[in-house]
């Protein structure tokens, strides 16, 4: 959608709460964001199904008629749609599911709209970016699955290149060390503890020479871009 010559990034909110609705949708508005709103389950599903132009959802987790997770998870995460998913205060259980599930970003209530806004920003940047990104002096390469330090290729392994890219393609959010786990277990067959995760961190970290991998205590890792 054009307004005077401006391109619009088509939002869909679905959240019952109507003050916050009508909050996210004045601010976002102001900010060349279109947004439609959906108050359950049943009515987003028609929605999604309509083949309406979405760019980003913004998903409470809490709605009248089911779990914002589940309708992520059977309806939503295959689209491959950015998802911003809204939590409770505090609510580590569900930050951690929303991350697992693959989900970009998650906010806890109460909210600014100046975060929301960054988080929305750095969502369209990314998506919206080239095959590369830069960070500090470290540069990844998203379609050679390529490492670069001040232009000088970064020698990894194989598992260690899969591990790094795992944290380029969640890019701003955390990758918990259960899915590493998981994920190690997929690309090796081997079965693997939390002790083998510090190591290849360790390692990585030594070879990058950069701090950029960020540890979530208790959680996981997650590399955030400056921007």
């Amino acid at each position: 959608m054009t307004k005077k010559g401006v391109v619009w990034v088509n939002i869909l909110l679905i959240e019952d709460n109507l003050s916050i609705i009508k909050g996210i949708k004045y601010n976002l508005e102001q900010n060349n964001y279109q947004v439609v709103a959906k108050t359950n389950i049943s009515d987003s599903i028609n929605y999604l199904n309509s083949n309406n132009k979405i760019d980003l959802i913004i998903l409470d987790v809490t709605l009248p008629d089911g779990n914002g997770f589940n309708l992520y998870e059977n309806n939503i995460k295959d689209l491959n749609i950015p998802t911003i998913i809204l939590t409770a205060v505090d609510d580590e259980d569900n930050v951690v599911k929303g991350l697992e599930l693959g989900v970009n970003e998650y906010i806890t209530k109460p909210f600014s709209m100046k975060e929301l806004l960054t988080r929305i920003n750095r969502i369209m940047v990314r998506k919206n970016n080239n095959s590369t990104i830069k960070i500090k002096d470290i540069t990844y390469n998203y379609d050679k699955m390529e490492v670069y330090k001040n232009n000088q290729k970064i020698e990894l392994s194989s598992l260690e290149l899969k591990i790094l890219n795992l944290l380029f393609n969640n890019i701003n959010k955390v990758v918990t060390r259960n899915l590493l786990l998981d994920k190690i277990w997929e690309w090796t067959g081997n079965d693997v503890d939390d002790h083998t995760i510090t190591v290849y961190l360790k390692r990585i970290r030594e070879k990058i020479n950069t701090d950029i991998i960020i540890t979530v205590k208790g959680i996981g890792y997650r590399i955030d871009n400056e921007k």
